[in-house]
């Protein structure tokens, strides 16, 4: 089984670099592209552990994420980010592609995890996705690919929580994925 895990934006050195400058959202002194390579990370790690195959991309260019993704023959596809609206909105969702059964199954399967472990507010899973990231890393996939927004990174209790909760979040997106795997 061949798990890619993509933490959402751009890499940390690019933007040091002055390559891209998509880190993502931002609230409270946290980066949504640091915070999702840091449970990514971990998630890549837990899942090593267990004796899957594993595969750590981050790029902000979402054309090689999928390419890297299918090329490598991934058997599940996951992204991993930050949620963002205006300090008040809380929760944590997983998005799917409105036409993958799979996905959507792949997506409660860690929505569960993650609602189940944290002190957070369900928002569900989805098929509603937008016209950015989440629609084309779960479309062109060619395998169960769901984007898991972690929590609102500019909302104060959902930021402590990726502050301080991210193996948290990390062992309940691999306990999803293990779960889904098993289903």
């Amino acid at each position: 089984m061949k798990i890619f895990i993509n933490p959402g934006h751009t890499p940390q050195s690019e933007i040091d670099a002055g390559i891209d400058w998509d880190c993502g959202a931002r609230g409270f002194g946290l980066q949504e592209n640091l915070v999702a390579w840091s449970i990514g990370s971990l998630v890549e790690n837990f899942l090593t552990v267990a004796g899957y195959d594993t595969k750590l991309f981050q790029s902000g260019d979402l054309a090689e994420i999928v390419d890297v993704s299918n090329y490598w023959g991934a058997d599940i596809f996951v992204s991993i980010h930050c949620n963002a609206l205006n300090g008040h909105v809380c929760g944590t969702t997983s998005i799917y592609y409105e036409f993958s059964d799979e996905g959507a199954k792949l997506a409660q399967a860690i929505q569960n995890q993650i609602v189940s472990r944290l002190d957070i507010v369900d928002r569900g899973i989805s098929n509603k996705i937008g016209n950015g990231y989440d629609s084309y890393v779960c479309k062109h996939t060619h395998c169960p690919a769901c984007l898991v927004e972690t929590a609102f990174i500019d909302n104060p209790a959902d930021n402590l929580l990726l502050a301080d909760k991210q193996e948290v979040f990390a062992r309940a997106i691999a306990c999803g994925i293990t779960d889904y795997i098993k289903l």
